[in-house]
């Protein structure tokens, strides 16, 4: 099987089933920092809708993947970073929608709905996937570190609007962190300002993978409930995912190719070598730990893999 430039997967996903990712961008551009982000802090923070790449060649990649017949569920737009800074996102969205019938789904931390071209090409998809962490100004900036021309405001009124012209599923995902977005207060005015918002699910979540910042905690189980219970959401923790997936024969470039684009905890990689029959999994847990691009992390108890650039 070949190796991808833009390809990746299937991943599980909680929410969709197994997900062929397209990434459109390079690696860690976005215009947000989340303190959350599993991919570790933003090291190419911008906010200028560029080609990063060909769109044809994005495309090329999707047919000589569909030649594999490999299993999926959908096709996730997603990125190592924020995808609608991809300039022709609509093109492929379009494109990706002419080659399968599967739905295509973008995940998107939403900063750029307020513009009008950033909404038309999300109108292509099946399924929108907008984050909405922060409850105003000082939650923003705390938790999502947005670049410095990004307003609350704007991104708050992107939303509102998108919602009441997108004819498809709009999916809100809430990323619950302790002792910032986790408290009654911030639950009902997150609550009040959810209702000017027409979504047809809300996902609560809380980091399970080591976050951007070591100090970052996730939220209790409690916590969790009630927020379940005051917004009327979807625990994401309740969700069942399926594995993981490489196209790579070898059982250490598959691992990699993996973790470059979505880090594993110890697990999961053990888990996913035995469904490969691999022989070596103490010699390849090895050389993960003396590999200088692999970052290991010892958080809530999970040992887990992320790849650094």
């Amino acid at each position: 099987m070949k190796t991808y430039q833009h390809l990746f997967g299937p991943v599980p996903s909680r929410r969709m089933g197994l997900s062929i990712g397209v990434s459109p961008i390079p690696r860690k551009c976005c215009n947000y920092s989340c303190i959350y982000c599993q991919l570790g802090r933003t090291n190419k923070l911008t906010n200028i809708r560029q080609s990063f790449f060909d769109l044809q060649e994005i495309l090329n990649e999707f047919k000589d993947y569909l030649k594999e017949e490999i299993k999926f569920d959908v096709v996730t737009v997603v990125g190592e970073g924020e995808p609608t800074l991809y300039k022709d996102l609509k093109e492929l969205i379009m494109g990706l929608k002419e080659l399968t019938t599967k739905p295509v789904a973008v995940i998107t931390n939403g900063s750029l709905l307020h513009e009008e071209n950033v909404r038309e090409a999300l109108y292509e998809a099946d399924i929108v996937l907008p984050s909405f962490d922060s409850y105003d100004k000082e939650s923003f900036k705390k938790i999502d570190r947005p670049f410095g021309k990004i307003k609350y405001e704007d991104v708050y009124e992107g939303l509102m609007v998108f919602s009441k012209e997108y004819k498809g599923e709009l999916w809100i995902e809430t990323m619950m962190i302790k002792n910032i977005n986790d408290h009654e207060e911030a639950l009902l005015k997150m609550k009040d300002l959810l209702k000017n918002i027409n979504y047809d699910r809300l996902y609560i979540n809380t980091p399970v993978r080591p976050p951007a910042e070591r100090w970052v905690e996730a939220a209790s189980k409690e916590s969790i409930k009630q927020a379940v219970n005051l917004l009327g959401g979807i625990s994401i923790d309740m969700l069942h995912s399926e594995g993981f997936f490489s196209e790579e024969k070898d059982d250490y470039k598959a691992i990699l190719s993996i973790i470059k684009r979505h880090p594993m905890n110890q697990y999961e990689i053990d888990t996913f070598l035995k469904s490969r029959k691999c022989e070596k999994i103490e010699e390849i847990f090895e050389a993960l730990k003396k590999d200088e691009n692999v970052e290991v992390i010892d958080y809530k108890g999970y040992i887990t893999y992320r790849y650094q650039s």
